[in-house]
């Protein structure tokens, strides 16, 4: 990784990291609800109701990771030379994120 300096940074602030962080904690409450629901037999659709909300909630965290990646990551790779290598990798991942 050592032609790829733009993927050794991080720069998220420790709020940043810290909303993050209890965002996914608060998802894998969910998913662990959902676990329960299912062990209690409970209605599909409000098992799906529950499946959607999660995904919801994962997506923005990705958007938000994203959106880091190309104001930080990205920007800085541009203002190295590397802009290329990083925009051709933030449309490859992009591509990935937006079909799920």
């Amino acid at each position: 990784m050592e032609n790829e300096p733009h993927r050794t940074v991080s720069h998220r602030s420790e709020q940043q990291k810290k909303q993050l962080l209890n965002r996914l904690n608060r998802i894998e409450g969910q998913v662990r609800g959902i676990q329960k629901m299912i062990d209690e037999d409970r209605y599909c659709v409000d098992i799906l109701v529950q499946i959607t909300a999660i995904q919801s909630a994962l997506k923005n965290v990705g958007m938000q990771v994203l959106e880091n990646h190309t104001h930080h990551c990205v920007a800085n790779a541009i203002q190295s030379g590397e802009g290329k290598e990083a925009i051709d990798e933030l449309m490859k991942v992009f591509n990935q994120f937006s079909r799920t």
